[in-house]
């Protein structure tokens, strides 16, 4: 049964032009759903890497010139195949996608920052980078850009989910961050809220703003829908990293979201949205 996911970024949205929006959606859809086999129920992880596996070869298909109806999913990768063919897209970001997913399983832990972004590098980044492909737009110049704007959204993900996140055995925060401002695994278990966490996760706020802004002027460079979305998307993530701030640091007490006022919030910064300086 398809799992309902509540999202604070905007996804295929009016914004996009008509003909983009179905390839974005089935690019979510085949994303979402190896996630969730990756995350969600009670299934031996045996048997989630036997099903993306079954993904990876549906990829393989598609890479070899024949229909991928398989995996229980036959309708999800004739509609892949579809739009990746239609639309001259790369499998490369499909298949680092999959590795973040089957990482997922088996690796609950990251020792540094370095390591977390290396996550993000094949979690989040290849959507980002498809979605250039969808709009022409996939330069070496734009690339950089667009991965610190999807590391940044990952981070922010990151940071208003860190109870969830416990509930599912997993820590994304750095051991190292960890370790240097005092706070132990105990800390997130019993939720707690002190002086060593607030500073660990302002400094964790911190830099996924930094990253963030780094990425942001590639929603300026960007003409037109694409540019909107994006500065949509960026206010989005810095939005939600503001409220983490806002209540304190205290993720555990009510994961951050936005509402109407913050939906006005983020309309607003993004029609002010800083221009590049020159």
């Amino acid at each position: 049964m398809p799992i309902n996911h509540y999202e604070n970024f905007p996804v295929a949205s009016l914004l996009l032009p008509a003909n983009l929006r179905e390839p974005l959606e089935v690019i979510y859809a085949f994303a979402r759903s190896a996630d969730d086999i990756a995350d969600e129920g009670d299934i031996a992880p045996e048997k989630r890497l036997e099903q993306l596996a079954a993904y990876r070869g549906a990829l393989d298909a598609i890479e070899n010139g024949g229909l991928a109806g398989m995996c229980g999913q036959p309708l999800l990768f004739t509609r892949l195949a579809r739009i990746i063919l239609s639309n001259n897209l790369p499998l490369t970001p499909f298949y680092a996608l999959l590795d973040a997913f089957e990482q997922d399983i088996g690796k609950k832990r990251y020792e540094d920052f370095n390591d977390l972004a290396d996550y993000c590098r094949r979690s989040a980044n290849p959507v980002g980078r498809l979605l250039l492909t969808l709009f022409n737009a996939d330069t070496v110049e734009n690339f950089p850009l667009s991965d610190c704007i999807c590391t940044g959204l990952q981070l922010v993900n990151f940071w208003q989910d860190v109870a969830q996140d416990w509930k599912k055995g997993r820590i994304y925060l750095p051991l190292q961050d960890m370790a240097l401002f005092k706070v132990t695994e105990e800390d997130i278990a019993a939720s707690r809220c002190d002086e060593r966490w607030q500073a660990l996760l302002a400094f964790e706020v911190s830099r996924a703003k930094a990253i963030l802004n780094t990425g942001a002027p590639l929603a300026r460079r960007l003409r037109g829908r694409i540019g909107w979305e994006l500065r949509l998307t960026v206010a989005s993530g810095l939005y939600i990293l503001d409220r983490i701030e806002a209540v304190g640091f205290d993720v555990f007490a009510q994961r951050p979201r936005i509402g109407l006022v913050g939906k006005l919030a983020v309309v607003w910064r993004a029609l002010n949205y800083p221009r590049p300086s020159a």
